[in-house]
């Protein structure tokens, strides 16, 4: 089979809920990445044989398949196939991941994934009525985040917020409070730093004036959360500040054959070495990337002392600590520059952020081996391992 390799990824900067990029359409977001993606490359938009785009609510904008949307407001031609994924928060790693099954398979060379999430522009929705004219009334439905129009037949433990299921989480793990609110601090000052130092300017092509994610605050310490209340449970460990935000972003992921390399005079950056998924009771979904990984590791013919950096989502930081346990990973070579609790987490753009991410955390230490791993609502996870083809030995 052909080998899967990634060759680039850039995003936009995420955007708080109802901040600064609000006022942009997620179609438009997309576009935004995918064009600067093959912009900076010079590369021909007719070389690219598929667009596959996650995303994760699909009930506003981003609706009927906004990878198709992107592709055709980006410029690439009506010639150029796209199709949107929707496996929740894993949407983008899930579109990678087909992506690099694709090419493996030899149905294609190169292929753009990615994805894209605006929580802020995602709609309220009305059901319609059984009958014509109903007298009552009827209630509108936020598609921003969670459960919604859940069809009655689903047993209620496997129907809670997803801040009560990390809360259960929490007491079935023993994670207390403070260990949740250290992490969430660390994850803020990793980001800032990195910032700072310049890792992302790379990474990310501005929008709308937005230059740098909008929700780090490196000021942030464990002293400063641990004077915020739990947000789903009285006495609960869960607050704002030791989980992920609702954001809106786009992320592209440029993937492709060797051949593409040698056409293109482009230089990979990493191989697609393994992929996993898994899934469990839909209550426990932020335990779920612990089995993903493990999966991923084996097929990619290697364990979990060989693997030199590690990118987990942070939906909450509760699930965030589950999973480093569940692993048994030093904790210091996880997410070194920082996670969603302080870049944020627009749903479906997620998954390109960490892979891309974690290819260059690779390439600047020199690791060999890196994964990258995320857990999805209703129960599942998803991982990928990779390959830093410039690692010596």
């Amino acid at each position: 089979m052909t080998t899967a390799f990634l060759y680039d990824g850039v995003r936009t900067p995420f955007g708080r809920f109802n901040g600064a990029l609000a006022g942009v359409r997620p179609d438009d977001l997309a576009a935004t990445v995918l064009t600067a993606l093959l912009a900076r490359h010079d590369v021909d938009p007719a070389l690219v044989d598929e667009v596959v785009l996650g995303n994760a609510n699909g009930a506003g904008e981003d609706n009927r398949n906004v990878a198709r949307m992107a592709t055709l407001l980006g410029g690439l031609g009506v010639g150029v196939p796209a199709t949107t994924v929707n496996r929740l928060c894993g949407s983008s790693l899930d579109a990678a991941m087909i992506a690099s099954r694709t090419i493996e398979t030899g149905d294609a060379d190169l292929v753009v994934a990615g994805g894209v999430e605006s929580m802020t522009r995602a709609p309220w929705v009305l059901p319609k009525p059984s009958k014509a004219f109903p007298a009552q009334d009827l209630t509108a439905v936020s598609t921003t985040l969670g459960w919604r129009l859940v069809n009655p037949q689903m047993p209620k433990e496997w129907t809670v917020s997803l801040g009560e299921a990390n809360e259960q989480l929490a007491d079935r793990h023993g994670i207390d409070r403070d260990r949740q609110d250290a992490f969430a601090a660390r994850s803020h000052q990793l980001a800032a730093a990195a910032w700072d130092s310049g890792f992302y300017d790379d990474l990310v092509v501005p929008v709308e004036g937005l230059t740098r994610d909008e929700g780090i605050r490196p000021g942030t310490t464990t002293e400063t959360l641990a004077g915020l209340k739990p947000v789903f449970r009285p006495g609960g460990s869960i607050t704002a500040g030791n989980a992920s935000p609702l954001n809106d972003g786009a992320s592209s992921l440029l993937l492709g054959s060797e051949a593409v390399g040698a056409r293109t005079g482009l230089e990979p950056q990493a191989r697609i070495a393994g992929r996993g998924a898994f899934a469990l009771a839909p209550q426990e979904f932020g335990y779920a990337p612990v089995e993903a990984a493990n999966r991923a590791l084996a097929r990619a013919g290697i364990g979990w002392s060989d693997v030199g950096a590690v990118e987990l989502n942070e939906a909450f930081a509760v699930q965030s600590l589950a999973c480093l346990d569940g692993w048994g990973v030093d904790p210091g070579i996880v997410n070194t520059r920082g996670g969603a609790i302080a870049l944020g987490h627009p749903l479906g753009a997620s998954g390109g952020r960490i892979l891309a991410t974690l290819a260059k955390v690779l390439r600047e230490s020199g690791d060999r081996w890196g994964v990258a791993a995320i857990c999805i609502g209703v129960g599942q996870g998803l991982a990928v391992v990779l390959e830093n083809v410039h690692a010596e030995g």
